[in-house]
């Protein structure tokens, strides 16, 4: 049956960007339209986004150069800017966003963290069948929401050379903060490889982006702080087990130029302020394959959302943003003095940075970077309880909505309850658990001792409470309102998250995607969902079209979320209500893992 929401063919343009980018580069430029043949010439396109407001959008996916690196490349781009434009809604309104296919081969666009129709998500094979070269497909469905979301590409690699855009969502009723000034912080990660590329060099070698490996220097250095002895017997481990400490991201800024608002950290964003006002910054990870550490030095950053959604305030001098994770935070500077916004990737292979300033005349220094993360026996997958938690992330620490290894303690409305009793927000007991099926052979590691750990800042951020910085962690975050749908669950999904680094493929429960069945799920009934890492990379899931309600000690207060961090060698739990109807993606963010580590989901 034919989709009513496509729109008559057009021309398609040129071939995909792999092509260009070989020896048929003069011949390909030679069949574009004129004005594509002077933008060729020597001419690249606008770096920022531009903002457009409304109820109907028309967007347009085409070929264009950008030039973030000095070189030239032509890429896929959304109205002809990278990153695509930002979308301006409001709560309660009908949008229609007609998109134009330029390309030569399919594209699409998915609504990150919206709640619509599932014909509306724009997921390929899912959703629809994605929208044709020369074809127009119409988007329409109802903000039901208000916050930071974002919309990327769900077709190839796309979403890496460049189709991605921010969605800012202003809400129907006032907010419950207030602010002066509002800007976009879209974070992401640019490659002047292509991404076919990049993921060859990764199967033939999982670390061949990795520069950061451990050297003779590093080997005498830990000789010399724990002994000969000590030192042989951790090298031991992780040879046996044929795994790195420093194996923190499989891509890094050996091949990408990490950007803020499609700025390059030697130029960088600036946004002005004026003294004493309040600022809301909305940061978006938009990348394809880094997280990032973000701080304003000198200056606390109070987190006021977490994936669109209000949450209790949390004065922070530091927080994690994994990739399609969204977090807005209030600033009041208080000087007329300029501020650095600065986005380490989490390898400290590079950074983003933008300025926050009086005036545009004005400069501050980039920081230095904080010391290359190594990974420790909880990474992987060691069972740390009798750690001394003491020098945890203590600096500026609220005591009262901290998890510690395993317990609440005194999270708000509970006293001291264990974590894992499988109660309403303080996680999986496992004792009703159905894992859905048995385990495939796609993968090379499983963790010993799994332990939730909401608490911990993360590998590269756990000494900072020593320079007395407040890192936000999961245990900080809790929903503004009263949690909705206040049910047990009916039953427990446990899913791992497995990997076999030696031949770079990833998978949940060893079984990959094209080898798996859906998970079903039953229209209206409460799941609680268990992911355990086995692999010793931090894994961004996101769940469409439905709220992951994350556990975090308080069944009163659980907090809304798209996206979830998993922690290497952790364990952590959620609750879903199956409150829409339709076949969904459930999936790892980080792009070059979605092929294995992806299901479909049908709730019926």
């Amino acid at each position: 049956m034919k989709n009513t929401n496509f729109i008559q063919p057009g021309n398609a343009l040129l071939t995909r960007r792999k092509f260009v980018l070989g020896a048929s580069a003069v011949a390909a430029i030679s069949t574009l339209p004129l004005s594509n043949k002077a933008l060729a010439a020597g001419h690249h396109i606008k770096q920022a986004p531009a903002t457009l407001r409304g109820k109907t959008f028309d967007l347009h996916i085409k070929y264009d150069h950008v030039n973030f690196t000095g070189k030239q490349i032509l890429t896929n781009t959304i109205d002809g800017g990278v990153p695509g434009p930002t979308l301006h809604w409001k709560e309660g309104e009908r949008v229609t966003i007609r998109v134009t296919n330029h390309l030569a081969e399919d594209t699409s666009i998915h609504w990150h963290g919206m709640i619509l129709p599932s014909n509306m998500d724009g997921v390929p094979g899912l959703s629809y069948d994605g929208i044709k070269p020369g074809e127009t497909f119409e988007y329409q469905f109802d903000v039901q929401q208000n916050g930071t979301y974002w919309y990327h590409s769900h077709s190839g690699y796309q979403e890496q050379t460049g189709m991605y855009g921010a969605i800012i969502i202003d809400a129907a009723e006032p907010e419950p903060f207030s602010y002066d000034r509002d800007y976009v912080m879209l974070l992401s990660d640019w490659s002047d490889e292509d991404p076919d590329d990049v993921y060859a060099k990764l199967k033939k070698a999982g670390d061949y982006y990795n520069k950061g490996e451990r050297t003779v220097g590093d080997l005498w250095a830990d000789i010399k702080r724990d002994g000969v002895s000590n030192t042989w017997s951790k090298r031991s481990m992780w040879n046996a087990m044929r795994m790195s400490d420093r194996d923190i991201s499989d891509v890094t800024g050996f091949t990408y130029t990490f950007l803020m608002n499609g700025q390059t950290p030697d130029s960088g964003w600036k946004g002005l302020f004026k003294k004493g006002e309040k600022v809301r910054l909305r940061f978006i990870n938009a990348s394809a394959m880094t997280f990032f550490d973000v701080s304003i030095p000198g200056m606390k950053m109070t987190v006021v959302a977490s994936d669109g959604q209000h949450i209790e305030p949390v004065s922070v001098d530091d927080f994690r943003i994994g990739v399609a994770e969204t977090y807005d935070v209030v600033v009041e500077p208080k000087d007329d003095m300029a501020y650095s916004v600065f986005a380490q990737a989490i390898d400290r292979s590079g950074y983003a940075r933008g300025t926050l300033t009086p005036d545009m005349a004005l400069s501050v220094d980039v920081p230095a970077m904080d010391p290359a993360p190594v990974l420790t026996h909880a990474d992987m997958g060691m069972d740390m309880s009798g750690m001394d938690h003491s020098k945890m992330n203590m600096g500026g620490m609220d005591h009262s909505k901290m998890v510690m290894g395993g317990m609440a303690m005194g999270a708000k409305k509970h006293n001291k309850v264990k974590f894992g009793t499988g109660k309403v927000g303080f996680g999986s007991s496992e004792k009703i658990i159905h894992v859905p099926e048995e385990f495939g052979p796609h993968m090379d590691a499983r963790a010993a001792s799994p332990q939730f750990r909401l608490d911990d800042p993360g590998v590269g951020l756990r000494d900072h409470y020593k320079q007395g910085r407040k890192v936000l962690t999961y245990a900080d975050i809790f929903n503004l309102y009263e949690t909705e749908d206040k049910r047990e669950p009916s039953r427990e999904i446990q899913l791992h998250l497995t990997g076999n680094m030696g031949r770079y493929m990833w998978s949940i429960n060893g079984v990959k995607y094209s080898e798996a069945q859906p998970l079903q799920f039953k229209y209206g009934e409460r799941i609680r969902i268990t992911f355990v890492n086995d692999t010793m990379m931090n894994h961004p899931m996101h769940l469409h079209g439905l709220w992951s309600e994350l556990e975090t000690g308080n069944g009163e207060r659980l907090p809304k979320k798209h996206t979830i961090i998993v922690q290497p060698g952790a364990k952590i739990s959620y609750l879903v209500t199956a409150d829409a109807r339709g076949k969904w993606a459930y999936h790892c963010h980080l792009l070059f893992h979605m092929a294995g580590m992806f299901r479909a989901v049908h709730v019926s």
